[in-house]
């Protein structure tokens, strides 16, 4: 499966001058909304992610996603490996289970997002899910954006990945772009404007 051609088939890779959530700037940019919005396609990809984690071993008991972005992903996903579906979501800007979900103590939690970044939004719903007692497994995502090492992979997670290196990080392909600091970016120094349009901050 093809995952780059996938998500240019969608719409989904950009191309342009975009601010990150980090607030860095960069050429391309992942919108796996795109992707996730023909539910045959969201289908297709998350059983291939499914697929990958059953083959692990690893024991699965609930997907737990960070809401907004991670929540068709986790939900797709959780559907492919026949266990339940909960998602974490910011209350004032602090992560939260709410809408009376609940996890059991030593319950098995995937976390599951549309994309890994530095896997800041992924670590923050595994902390609140471990405060809770439940047991965080690992990690997934569609797509990773290359800070993580994800499994099947030889790479080295870069200084940039908050995920902790004792838990797998299953995702369908690496993505790595060119990222620039506000201050050094060239698209900015060629006149162009830099836009945002993930859903974090608009």
């Amino acid at each position: 499966m093809n995952i780059e051609q996938i998500y240019k088939d969608s719409g989904a890779l950009l191309s342009g001058h975009f601010i990150l959530s980090s607030g860095n700037h960069s050429p391309n940019y992942l919108q796996s909304a795109k992707v996730l919005e023909d539910p045959k396609r969201a289908e297709l990809l998350a059983t291939a992610l499914a697929d990958m984690i059953k083959s692990s071993g690893i024991k699965i008991d609930t997907v737990c996603a960070p809401a907004l972005g991670g929540v068709i992903a986790g939900y797709e996903l959780a559907r492919a490996l026949g266990v339940r579906s909960i998602f974490v979501e910011r209350k004032e800007g602090k992560m939260e289970l709410r809408r009376g979900f609940e996890v059991a103590k030593g319950e098995n939690i995937l976390i599951c997002e549309d994309i890994i970044t530095t896997g800041g939004s992924a670590l923050e719903a595994s902390d609140i899910i471990e405060s809770l007692g439940a047991n965080v497994v690992g990690f997934a995502a569609l797509a990773n954006r290359g800070f993580c090492k994800r499994e099947g992979t030889q790479n080295s997670p870069k200084p940039e990945c908050k995920l902790p290196t004792n838990k797998p990080l299953f995702a369908l392909a690496d993505f790595e772009f060119e990222i620039y600091e506000p201050s050094n970016c060239p698209l900015c120094k060629e006149g162009s404007t830099a836009i945002k349009p993930g859903s974090r901050g608009n």
